[in-house]
């Protein structure tokens, strides 16, 4: 019998050892890793943006129009996703750092906006967020979130980016959308 508490010991030993691996399988899987970028679509391959107006968190209305001659990063984030909330505090100092660059959030979050209004508090965010009208579309092709795209200085699609995206790939890819001509 006395080895009968050994046993136990040994067999929790053995299971918390398995429910540590596997919950380190599952950080190492779900970490977003860097990925290899693909390159901005070539100027002459660039397709137009058509002109999209959405709703302002603080009231009025956000149109890409009113953005002509400026690069955009057009960010779709939630409030409950965990990589936007890595990606958000570089999209902020992009935003104030590089001249000629709009960014604009769209919030993907539905209901209540106190969600939303939370973590723009908390992310200091100073660009505008929007929401996409009732019954949009805009969601419907979203693969998943955060995704980005960047518009350059005619309004046409120059990349779009899937997963969290570190600040120095958009600083690099805006600085050559900034520098064409």
């Amino acid at each position: 019998m006395a080895n009968a508490p050994n046993q136990t010991r040994s067999s929790r030993g053995a299971m918390y050892l398995f429910v540590g691996a596997v919950l380190l399988i599952g950080a190492i899987v779900s970490y977003p890793w860097p990925r290899r970028s693909e390159p901005l679509i070539e100027a002459a391959q660039r397709q137009v943006l058509r002109d999209i107006a959405l709703e302002r968190l603080e009231g009025g209305e956000w149109r890409l129009s009113e953005h002509k001659g400026q690069a955009v990063l057009i960010n779709y984030w939630a409030s409950w996703c965990g990589p936007c909330r890595i990606e958000t505090p570089g999209l902020v100092r992009l935003s104030q750092e590089l001249p000629g660059l709009a960014v604009v959030g769209v919030s993907m979050d539905t209901g209540d906006h106190a969600p939303v209004r939370d973590f723009v508090k908390q992310m200091r965010v100073g660009y505008p967020i929007v929401f996409p009208a009732a019954l949009s579309q805009i969601g419907e092709a979203m693969v998943g979130l955060p995704t980005t795209v960047l518009v350059d200085r005619q309004g046409r699609v120059a990349k779009t980016y899937m997963g969290a995206t570190r600040e120095t790939e958009f600083r690099e890819d805006v600085q050559k959308v900034l520098g064409e001509r």
